[in-house]
């Protein structure tokens, strides 16, 4: 038998390899999709797409191992692909709690990558209107485009299939016939430059929370979201600023956070991770594997530093960030942080990206699709913050969400930092010629009744449009209300409150003592 070719892994492959020999990493290093779906679905179909697009990917048929002659991790891509199976959870007596217990066991349970192909799927038929589609791949061979790509691969099959064509896809090239190869000393004439860029600068984030003592190190890995919006008007004036400065959505956020967490304490220079893309080559826009890196930014402020000059030096740092994005940033963290006493994160314990994911996956004509939320959701930083921009009926939002590890010992503390991110947005967007310091940020203690009610009485004069003393016990549509005023009223109790509502909640507590226990309640996370 001809002996396979094997391929050196990239560096952030390497790196991946290393974090799958820990236990406690080795979860945290997949990368999970569960679509439901809504509507018809023609469940063979849809389990033939699956199975057709992940063995057509060589990445997806990838092996790892260790050459210890060449002292470098590499891969084969001759091994056979993963399987993609049907569950009909309904001929098997399969209720949610069991259906969930099977999805969470499918997003947590590791890959063996010397043994194991590294992409799995399965469809779950819930009943006759309602399937699951399971994803999962190693990140070790699958970025966040590559999921996304992968998704749309499977949708784009499943419909030529239920039409009774041949799929027009194009020959998917072989992921080492596109990484860019340089030379060691390139490497390291790099890194010397990025290293003195960034020298001087804290490894650690004064974070406005402090995470649990429990020796729990594996409950330490699962982590929670809180997602907030800010309000249309203000949106498109933050956004507008920003662009009037040459700033990305991305961009914005940075400036964003540095400037929120600037005002919560001492802190003035900040490390940011994010992930680049790393599709440098100009053919490997389409190809499914592992192109992404992790990338270290830099941000400071001043005391009398604006929202705009705040602005232009996120826009800097990000601008020199990118130009240095394949710089290895285990290098980097071997320069500037050679005492760290973790495996990851090596440079600086928060991160934020861009989120473009798929939320709306179009399966077909008639069949509609969302992400649903990841139980278990692992983190590897102590807060990763995403921005997008959201469409909504009023026009486009500013979405924030934060992913934090559930072993912080105030969860309420998250949830007031994702109202500062939001307070912090809307003084931009109308004061973007202030010193971000000077505006001090209006602060709602959701622990004390009283701020409650206070909030809550607040915000009902506004909607109502009136000054007159309120009830505390009489129904919103009692004092002049009705349900488009309702609506009005939930975004502005979540947007000032930082806690995600539903105007059901509303519906079911419609006076002002009992909307002010609803913002007792812990903000939503999933």
């Amino acid at each position: 038998m001809e002996e396979p070719l094997w391929y050196p892994a990239t560096r952030m492959q390497q790196g991946l390899w290393v974090l799958d020999r820990d236990e406690l990493q080795r979860p945290t290093q997949l990368v999970p999709s569960v679509v439901e779906f809504t509507g018809e679905v023609n469940h063979e179909r849809l389990v033939e797409a699956a199975g057709l697009t992940i063995a057509r990917h060589p990445s997806l048929r990838a092996r790892f191992r260790f050459n210890a002659k060449r002292r470098r991790v590499e891969y084969a891509t001759h091994g056979e692909p993963g399987a993609a199976v049907l569950r009909d959870a309904e001929a098997e007596g399969l209720g949610e709690p069991e259906v969930d217990a099977l999805v969470r066991d499918l997003c947590s349970t590791p890959f063996d990558l010397a043994v194991d192909a590294p992409a799995r799927a399965v469809v779950i038929r819930l009943d006759a209107r309602r399937t699951l589609l399971v994803l999962v791949s190693h990140h070790i061979v699958v970025d966040g485009l590559s999921r996304t790509m992968l998704l749309e691969e499977m949708f784009t099959v499943y419909r030529a299939r239920l039409a009774g064509t041949r799929p027009e896809l194009s020959s998917p090239a072989h992921p080492a016939s596109v990484v860019a190869d340089r030379s060691p000393e390139e490497v390291t004439a790099q890194v010397t430059e990025v290293v003195e860029r960034l020298r001087g600068a804290p490894v650690d984030v004064h974070l406005p929370f402090e995470r649990g003592a429990s020796d729990d190190l594996e409950a330490a890995r699962l982590g929670a979201t809180v997602t907030s919006r800010l309000d249309a008007e203000h949106t498109a004036k933050a956004l507008a600023v920003a662009s009037e400065e040459g700033c990305t959505t991305f961009m914005l956020g940075v400036a964003l956070l540095a400037g929120t967490l600037a005002r919560r304490s001492g802190q003035r220079d900040f490390l940011i991770a994010f992930a680049w893309p790393g599709r440098d080559h100009p053919d490997a826009a389409d190809v499914i594997g592992m192109f992404i890196t992790t990338v270290v930014l830099r941000v400071s402020l001043e005391t009398d530093t604006s929202w705009r000059e705040l602005l232009r030096d996120a826009r800097v740092g990000s601008m020199e960030a990118f130009m240095d994005a394949d710089v290895p940033l285990d290098a980097l963290a071997a320069e500037l942080n050679p005492d760290r006493t973790r495996l990851w994160p090596p440079l600086t314990p928060v991160l934020l990206n861009l989120d473009d994911a798929p939320h709306t996956p179009e399966l077909a004509p008639g069949i509609t699709g969302r992400l649903r939320p990841l139980d278990p959701l692992y983190v590897k930083y102590d807060l990763a913050v995403f921005v997008r921009i959201a469409d909504a009926a009023e026009g486009p939002q500013l979405e924030l969400s934060l992913d934090y590890p559930t072993d912080v010992t105030d969860h309420s503390a998250v949830s007031a930092l994702l109202t500062d991110l939001r307070h912090s947005a809307a003084d931009l967007a109308t004061s973007p010629e202030e010193p971000v310091l000077e505006q001090p940020v209006e602060t709602i203690d959701l622990d004390d009744p009283e701020e409650r009610l206070d909030l809550v009485r607040s915000l009902w004069r506004e909607v109502l449009g009136t000054d007159d003393d309120l009830d505390d016990d009489v129904s919103f549509f009692e004092s002049g209300g009705d349900s488009l005023l309702l609506v009005v009223l939930v975004e502005r109790l979540s947007q000032a409150s930082g806690r995600t509502l539903r105007t059901v909640d509303l519906f079911r507590s419609t006076t002002v003592s009992g909307q002010a226990e609803l913002l007792a309640s812990p903000a939503e996370s999933v």
